[in-house]
Order: structure tokens, then C-alpha cells, then sequence
């Protein structure tokens, strides 16, 4: 931030912001992560994705300290997090996926009540306050009761609220899930200016992928396991496929093409999903099939074509009343 950075980011800038080595939990007979290993590279935006029971918020609350690993080691900044929770959670910001707000106080009061919690001496908590609600465009809302903001405001002060204590490392579980189109393409806007303004390196949760697609790095997790690390544009060129989405005119003509191309289709909810193989399947399933379908969409190399390929199954994505639309 413009008042300093925290001693453990200055100390060796070659230091990853975290660092993960044989992370594993175990929940009774389930295996919730299982010898997790990557490091994270400071000033980067970090994207954990996976469906719903991946392990991805357990993984996010083992960073936080929130949870013990049953084995393993968490280095934030090179802090040993297990050793030394205090000092590694100083460099952490943690916004949860529920509102944490109070929304008894005002926005003010939010943040100041965050800054004295952690020891920030008034007059840096005060300079901290005035950057960070300028940087969420919340300065005009600083005398506003919690309770009179709307879900995306209430948001972006939780953002604010996690760094005010000069948080190196920006934490967020699922950040824009309950909100509006708008309001999701906002939250990131503003998320990827902080992380500009003040250096911060970003890790996130999410089982949209849109969200992800401008992440510098993107850590697929399934069944508690890493099935992919790598760039966004890396993984769709290794893994990624083209499909045919189509809606069949009925279950007959549903049941030809799966008996056709057994090795090639899904079933969705409310169709079939074919993997294209080479350039001249397209041509030759539309000249046998094509007027027996009422719908027909093409989805390019994405992040989800990367999961399907890689596990057989679709990314599972949230209902429609949290919020949709791309970034």
C-alpha cells in the first residue's frame, strides 16, 4: 500500500506468497485434499476451480489457519503457518463467501472496528481507510449503515474491510456468488485494480469460469486432488476440446446419436454434448442430423471443455438465482 508494505513481503521478494508442499485432510472416510503441492507467486491472480465438494474452502481455510492439515506445510511469505499462525495471517486478507459485515455500523465503523482488532495504529488505519474506500468507490458511503447497502456494495466494502491492516495476500471464497451480472463484472474491476494499486497477490474460489479466464494461474481441483496447474491459455491448448451442444426433436433421435457416436457424447439436462474430434466431423453430423434437432450451439476451448476432458464430467455451475452473465 502507499504507506508501506509489511516486513515478511520485504524481505525476499523471490519468496512465493504461498507455498504448499504434501497438503493433505481427511474428514472421517473422505479424502478432502490429498498431497497438495504448488507454490504462488506474489503480485499474481490465483484461481482455485472444481466443482462443489472439490476441496477447494477446505484448502482455503487450511491457508488461512482457519484448519489444521492433516499432514504437510503452508509457508505464507516464508512464515511457517502451522508454527507461527499469528504472524502468517498477518499478511492475509480473508473475505468468506457469507457476509461477515456488521450491519449494525456504518461502513466507517466497519473498517476502523478491523483495524483496531488488528493493532494498526490510528493514524495509519485512518490513511488506510481513506485509500481503500476510494479504491472501491465507497468514499461517498463511509457514514451509510451496512444495512442500507446493497449486496455488491456490501461486497466491495468486505474487500476494503480485508486489507485494512495492509494484507499482502487478498483470500476470497466464491466472492461473487448471490450477485447480479453487474455487480460480479464489478467486483472484479475493482478486485484487479487493488491488486494493481497495492501489489496484492489474489486467491480465489470459484466454480464460475468465466472468472478465471484472466487469471495468471488456475489450479483445477477434483475429488481433492490437483488434476491441472497451469495458465489459463495453456490449459484450453493442452486439454481443451470443441463441442456441439444440441437439443434432439425427441428421445429417439437422442438415443441414434449416442448409439453413433458412443465415445463422443454427454447427456446434459436439457440435451446432448458432442466432443468434435477433427475438422470434418461437424459437416458430416449435420448433413445426417441436422434436421433432426431443434438446437444447435458450438462451445470453443474453455475451462470447462478442459474439466470434461480431463474427468469425463461437466463443471457444475450454480443455480441461475446466484447470479450469471460473464465478466
Amino acid at each position: 500500500m502507499a504507506c508501506g508494505r509489511s516486513l515478511d513481503r520485504e524481505r525476499d521478494a523471490m519468496t512465493p506468497a504461498i507455498s504448499l508442499q504434501g497438503v493433505s485432510k481427511q474428514y472421517g472416510e473422505t479424502q478432502a485434499l490429498a498431497d497438495i503441492s504448488l507454490d504462488i507467486t506474489p503480485g499474481k491472480m490465483f484461481a482455485l476451480l472444481g466443482p462443489n465438494g472439490a476441496g477447494k474452502t477446505t484448502l482455503l481455510h487450511i491457508i488461512c489457519t482457519i484448519l489444521e492439515a492433516d499432514s504437510g506445510t503452508i509457508r505464507i511469505f516464508g512464515v511457517d503457518a502451522a508454527k507461527e499462525p499469528a504472524r502468517a495471517r498477518r499478511n492475509l486478507g480473508v473475505v468468506f463467501q457469507q457476509n461477515s459485515l456488521d450491519r449494525r455500523l456504518t461502513v466507517m465503523e466497519n473498517l476502523e472496528f478491523h483495524g483496531m482488532v488488528h493493532g494498526v495504529p490510528r493514524g495509519t488505519r485512518r490513511q488506510r481507510i481513506g485509500e481503500l474506500l476510494e479504491a472501491v468507490n465507497l468514499a461517498g458511503r463511509k457514514n451509510d449503515l451496512v444495512e442500507t447497502l446493497s449486496a455488491g456494495l456490501a461486497r466491495r466494502l468486505e474487500i476494503a474491510r480485508a486489507l485494512v491492516h495492509d494484507a499482502g495476500i487478498l483470500v476470497m471464497d466464491e466472492p461473487t456468488v448471490g450477485l447480479d451480472p453487474e455487480s460480479r463484472q464489478a467486483i472484479w474491476h475493482y478486485i484487479e485494480s487493488l491488486r494493481r494499486e497495492f501489489g496484492l497477490t489474489i486467491v480465489t474460489t470459484t466454480h464460475y469460469v468465466d472468472e478465471v479466464e484472466n487469471c495468471d494461474t488456475v489450479c483445477i481441483l477434483d475429488k481433492g486432488r490437483i488434476i491441472a496447474l497451469d495458465s489459463p491459455k495453456r490449459l484450453r491448448a493442452r486439454h481443451g476440446a470443441e463441442y456441439i451442444r444440441i437439443v434432439p426433436n425427441d428421445e429417439a433421435v437422442a438415443d441414434a446419436i449416442r448409439a453413433a457416436y458412443p465415445d463422443l457424447v454427454s447427456t446434459l439436462p436439457d440435451g446432448l454434448l458432442l466432443r468434435i474430434p477433427d475438422a470434418a466431423f461437424t459437416q458430416a453430423f449435420l448433413a445426417e442430423y441436422g434436421n433432426a434437432v431443434s438446437e444447435l450451439a458450438f462451445d470453443r476451448q474453455s475451462l470447462e471443455s478442459v474439466f470434461l476432458a480431463l474427468t469425463g464430467r461437466h463443471l457444475g455451475r450454480p443455480s441461475a438465482t446466484a447470479g450469471g452473465g460473464r465478466r
